[in-house]
């Protein structure tokens, strides 16, 4: 029978602080900017960077000064050292950057608000302090207006996508609203953002393209055929442009054009961002359609996307989710991020999420986190840790359920918000050493692909392969991706080619052993025991992540300072599930479910003890233990039973 506990999440604190592992990385920017070499960032003075983050969307990145001190403390506890400001311009919700207030609504989009910029400017000068740095958005949710000189701007979507790509007025706002956040200097850091290496990466427009997003609205689709009748002349090709279906995926012609037309639209959105003095590494978009998308971005320093693990219907009466494991899916979507990867470039994952209310979430933030750092990618930062800083939805509660509008999808903010959900939030930890530390060594094998936009356009369906190996892809040369098979499929099993990774989606269950950071996820009571090299782990509840990850320098069995945290299912009190529906939301307090377990480790320090560590962060109990023959023996969910224990020399 399930057992649950409270774990209640404060806002402003974090029950363990690992703030010191990082503490010769404050603050942020000491290395200097951020540069794109190769396949990785690397900072000024030569030091590869890592990132372990998430996003503050909406209002959250207007927060009041004495909140931005406290969460900028707790995420520097926890490992996080890179933040996303998203959605700074959505007019959904405020303080946004055109309006602080709900009062009177602006008819145009021309100036920054005054008071917001002071929130926001407090805001990153305290991340900065605890060595925390930004990636800065651009073009997200912006509600361009009549005043803004647009027309017909009541039929355009957030962001105008796509006509944002192509249309003058639209392209010459952009500058501005570029020139104008650049070239504001923060008076707590005395640096125009343009010249504080706190900021690392910028994307010109958050998931747009002119692929998958339909060109209807006038005058905007007069202008895109006439921009296409121009580029048909000029190159000479035979083709009508007045009538064609100008939203087809099938005309070679039409296609060469969008890509052809994004890339201008980049290239003149970058260099204008060069000739103010952005320093920073700048991307296109983070938005995984197809080939062709990915192409149109070859010019650009980094690329960047966006994956995400669900499938919900929420509405009031229809709450689903996808309530599944990836331990139990033999065909998980990571192909889309990997083939996302342009080879000889670093790439960044700016949104990722496997929501709430799915029972099993929390086996997201480490294996995210472990096929990262095995492909060598720069980074990730969840969507998302709050779309508000108010403290009164900041208090500990259950989830957010409160329906809202962001665009035109019916969100619910606790689906996407993290910051109080121990399955996910609770692990990042792990998930900052893996990543920031590169606990999990990168792939012997760099595997490039080769794309070709004239003979399809779709992403290659290679679902195993960035389990294994790394790679990336390249339209220049590489393997046909047809002809690619390293995967035994029959055999239910994948396992890195630097034998750190295996899942089995047979048995439902998966590990990660690394030197520094051993984890057994997946459905654990299923087997018998799980042998990582000197960590035994035998686990009796049916599902669970049970992780470890030493301290300091040493690998785990010659580390006198381990932080263990178990945790499976999280839940509201009384939330109650009939397969993928929801029957009922629950309350407060948020409860975990007690794992138990029995764990074996070899390790040569001899006077280790185990203890248990509550949510506000004190010792509660003492784990029996025994050492014997050079291996520390102890079972937890039984004595003072918690997520979390610190194991450390007495």
């Amino acid at each position: 029978m399930m057992k649950y506990i409270p774990f209640p999440a404060y806002y402003d604190d974090a029950p363990v602080d690992l703030s010191f592992v990082y503490k010769d990385e404050t603050p942020a920017g000491k290395h200097g900017f951020l540069q794109a070499k190769g396949d990785n960032f690397v900072f000024e003075d030569g030091t590869v960077a890592r990132f372990w983050g998430t996003n503050f969307n909406g209002g959250a990145n207007f927060p009041e000064f004495d909140y931005s001190e406290k969460i900028a403390k707790r995420l520097a506890k926890i490992g996080v050292n890179i933040v996303r400001f998203h959605q700074l311009d959505a007019e959904w919700d405020h303080p946004n950057i055109f309006s602080f207030t709900n009062g009177q609504r602006r008819s145009d989009t021309l100036s920054l608000d005054i008071e917001s910029m002071k929130r926001l400017d407090y805001l990153i000068y305290c991340l900065k302090n605890e060595g925390i740095y930004c990636y800065l958005d651009i073009l997200t949710y912006r509600k361009f207006k009549s005043g803004d000189g647009i027309e017909n701007a009541v039929q355009l979507i957030d962001a105008a996508k796509p006509y944002s790509h192509y249309n003058r007025r639209m392209i010459e706002l952009q500058k501005k609203f570029i020139y104008d956040l650049f070239t504001h200097v923060n008076p707590y850091t005395n640096l125009a953002y343009k010249d504080d290496p706190v900021f690392v990466m910028s994307e010109i427009v958050n998931e747009s393209d002119c692929f998958s997003r339909k060109i209807e609205v006038e005058p905007y689709a007069s202008e895109f055929r006439t921009l296409y009748k121009q580029w048909l002349c000029e190159n000479k090709i035979d083709a009508v442009a007045d009538h064609c279906d100008i939203n087809t995926m099938s005309d070679k012609n039409l296609v060469e054009f969008k890509i052809q037309l994004q890339e201008a639209y980049y290239k003149e959105i970058y260099d204008f961002m060069r000739s103010i003095g952005v320093k920073i590494p700048i991307t296109g978009t983070n938005w995984t359609i197809n080939s062709a998308n990915i192409k149109a971005q070859r010019k650009t320093d980094f690329l960047d996307s966006h994956i995400y693990f669900y499938d919900w219907s929420w509405r009031e009466n229809e709450k689903q989710c996808a309530n599944c494991a990836i331990s139990e899916n033999p065909g998980y979507n990571l192909y889309t991020l990997s083939i996302m990867r342009a080879y000889g470039k670093p790439f960044f994952v700016s949104e990722w999420d496997m929501p709430w209310p799915n029972e099993y979430r929390a086996e997201s933030p480490l294996y995210y986190a472990a096929i990262g750092s095995l492909q060598n990618w720069s980074g990730f930062t969840i969507h998302t840790y709050a779309y508000s800083s108010r403290l009164q939805y900041m208090n500990i509660l259950g989830k957010e359920v409160s329906s809202s509008m962001i665009g035109n999808v019916p969100y619910r903010e606790g689906i996407f918000s993290t910051w109080n959900d121990p399955a996910k939030f609770g692990l990042f930890y792990h998930a900052a050493l893996i990543t920031r530390r590169a606990d999990v060594t990168p792939s012997k094998n760099k595997i490039k692909v080769k794309l070709n936009t004239d003979t399809d356009l779709n992403i290659p369906q290679l679902k195993h392969i960035g389990e294994i190996s790394s790679f990336a892809s390249s339209f220049e040369d590489g393997i046909d991706p047809e002809k690619i098979n390293i995967v035994d499929k029959e055999k239910k099993e994948l396992i890195s080619d630097n034998g750190q990774l295996y899942r089995n989606w047979d048995k439902k269950y998966g590990y990660i052993n690394s030197p520094r950071t051993k984890c057994a996820y997946g459905f654990l009571g299923n087997n018998l025991s799980i042998e990582l090299d000197g960590v035994k782990i035998k686990t009796e509840t049916d599902f669970a992540v049970v992780a470890l990850s030493s301290l300091n320098d040493n690998p785990i069995e010659h580390s006198d300072n381990i932080l263990l945290t178990t945790v499976g299912r999280a839940k509201n009190t009384g939330a109650e599930f009939e397969g993928n529906k929801m029957i009922n939301y629950g309350t407060a307090p948020i409860l975990i479910e007690v794992i138990q377990t029995e764990i074996e480790i070899k390790t040569d320090i001899n006077n280790l003890v185990v203890r248990s560590v509550n949510a506000e962060g004190f010792y509660i109990g003492k784990i029996p233990s025994s050492y014997e023959n050079g291996v520390l023996k102890f079972s937890l969910g039984i004595t003072a039973p918690s997520m979390y224990y610190l194991i450390q020399a007495e």
